[in-house]
C-alpha cells in the first residue's frame, strides 16, 4: 500500500477513533487535516475508504507473521511477541471504532471480518500444534478446537455489553485473554515457563 496513502488512513482511524464513523464526512475530513484531493488520490467513495482502512489492518496484523521468523521459537513466546505487536500496532483501535464499522458498513465488516478470522484460525492452529510437540500445551488438545474456541473469544472481545469501550482498553483485555488461553491448554511445564516468562517481560517493560 502506497506510504502517503497509509499515513491518511492513519489519519482518519484516529478521527473515527474521536468523532465516530456517524460523523465522517469530507468537510469534517478536511478540518481534521486531511484534504478532499489527497483522499480522491486513492478511494472515490466512503465505503472504498473503508474497505482500504479494514485492508491496512488486516495487511498490518499479517506483517507481524512476516517481521518474525517464527520458525523455531517457542510456542508461548510466539503468543507474547503477537500480543505485544498488536498492542503497539491497534493502540487507536477500540470496539468502539469496530461497532462503527458493523454498524454503518455491515457488508464490507463481515467480509472483513471473514478473512481476518480464517487467518487467525490458521495461525492459531499452528501455535497449538507446535506448542503441543515442544511438550508446553497438553496432548489431549484438538488444535481446530481450541482455534475455535480462541475466535469465540476474540469475537467476545468487540462485544460492547461485555466490555463497554468507555471502561476497558482493547490492550488490557487481549492481555488478558491470552492469559487466559494459555492457562487453559498449557502443561504443568508450559505454565511454569509462561509464569516466568511473563514475569521477566514485565520487569523489562517496567517504566516504558
Amino acid at each position: 500500500m502506497d506510504e502517503a496513502f497509509v499515513q491518511i488512513i492513519e489519519k482518519v482511524r484516529k478521527f473515527l477513533l474521536q468523532e465516530g464513523m456517524g460523523d465522517i464526512s469530507i468537510e469534517k475530513l478536511e478540518q481534521f487535516g486531511i484534504s478532499k484531493e489527497e483522499i480522491s488520490q486513492y478511494v472515490d467513495s466512503k465505503e472504498e475508504l473503508v474497505e482500504k482502512i479494514l485492508e491496512f489492518e488486516r495487511s498490518s496484523f499479517m506483517k507481524i507473521f512476516l517481521d518474525y521468523n517464527f520458525e523455531g521459537q517457542n510456542a508461548i513466546d510466539i503468543l507474547f511477541i503477537v500480543s505485544q505487536e498488536i498492542n503497539d500496532r491497534f493502540e487507536n483501535v477500540s470496539p468502539s471504532v469496530t461497532m462503527e464499522f458493523e454498524k454503518h458498513f455491515p457488508e464490507i465488516y463481515k467480509k472483513h471480518m471473514d478473512q481476518r478470522m480464517a487467518f487467525i484460525f490458521d495461525k492459531i492452529q499452528i501455535n497449538v500444534e507446535k506448542g503441543i510437540a515442544q511438550g508446553m500445551y497438553r496432548e489431549d488438545l484438538s488444535a481446530e478446537i481450541v482455534g475455535r474456541m480462541y475466535l469465540s473469544r476474540l469475537e467476545d472481545m468487540h462485544n460492547p455489553e461485555l466490555y463497554p469501550p468507555e471502561r476497558f482498553k482493547f490492550g488490557t483485555i487481549y492481555d488478558t485473554m491470552i492469559d487466559s488461553f494459555v492457562k487453559s491448554i498449557a502443561t504443568e511445564d508450559g505454565l511454569s515457563y509462561y509464569r516466568h516468562r511473563k514475569q521477566l517481560l514485565s520487569v523489562l517493560s517496567f517504566g516504558r
